[in-house]
């Protein structure tokens, strides 16, 4: 999968406590074919189209993720995480989640002044 660009959505991802369950529920609703990511102990899934590309991913409410609303996530890839989430806060929004990480991938959940919840991840490829 070819990174996202800068200010693009970078994925969609439900956290939840019953994956497995969830993973047949939209597996059998949507069409979407799971594929296993290790988590070490356990496996995450990437759902995947009937064309073999990655559409969403469906997680265990475990370890990092265990305080992630049961919701769809939708994550916008950004060049700079930190100067990002300052401008959040500036803006009138809020950082309900603080970064899980500094490098590509890290993501913090921020709530808009609408109070729509969105997270932003760091992208490896600022353009």
């Amino acid at each position: 999968m070819s990174q996202p660009k800068v200010g693009t959505i970078a994925g969609f991802d439900l956290t939840v406590q019953n994956a497995d369950g969830i993973r047949d529920f939209y597996a059998d609703v949507a069409g979407w074919k799971p594929e296993p990511l290790s988590m070490g102990d356990y496996d995450d899934y990437m759902m995947l189209a009937q064309d073999g590309n990655p559409v969403a991913g469906i997680c265990h409410a475990r370890n990092g993720n265990a305080d992630l609303p049961p919701q769809w996530i939708t994550y916008i890839a950004v060049s700079d995480l930190s100067a990002s989430l300052a401008r959040v806060t500036e803006k009138g929004g809020e950082v309900v989640r603080q970064p899980n990480g500094t490098g590509p991938g890290g993501f913090a959940l921020i709530k808009d002044p609408a109070g729509a919840v969105v997270a932003l991840m760091q992208n490896p490829h600022p353009s």
